[in-house]
């Protein structure tokens, strides 16, 4: 019985002794990244900034873009172009797709 109880001992100590303590060096070069931009204060809370909104018009209705001007309707957009013919107008891309005279 005592060699049971030794070995449970030794078993727990070794556990307790090796047990890694949780070191606050960062681990991932990204982790680091983080802790240094929070040390100079440059940290943002990992939230983007994208900018302004780079078009001119709503942002609801900008489906069809003609420099940098955005527009509901691609009627309206080749309009806007002075494409001579609606047929030369075309739109290229997604949302907000260029449109262009052919």
């Amino acid at each position: 019985m005592s060699r049971s109880l030794c070995l449970v001992v030794l078993a727990c100590l070794a556990v307790a002794c090796g047990a890694d303590k949780k070191s606050d060096e960062p681990t991932t070069a990204k982790e680091k990244q983080l802790r240094e931009a929070r040390a100079s204060g440059d940290d943002d809370g990992g939230a983007k900034h994208w900018g302004k909104w780079r078009y001119k018009g709503s942002r609801d209705a900008c489906f069809f873009i003609v420099g940098a001007k955005c527009f509901k309707t691609e009627n309206a957009a080749c309009q806007e172009a002075r494409c001579r013919k609606p047929k030369k107008c075309s739109a290229v891309g997604a949302a907000p797709a260029t449109v262009s005279c052919k």
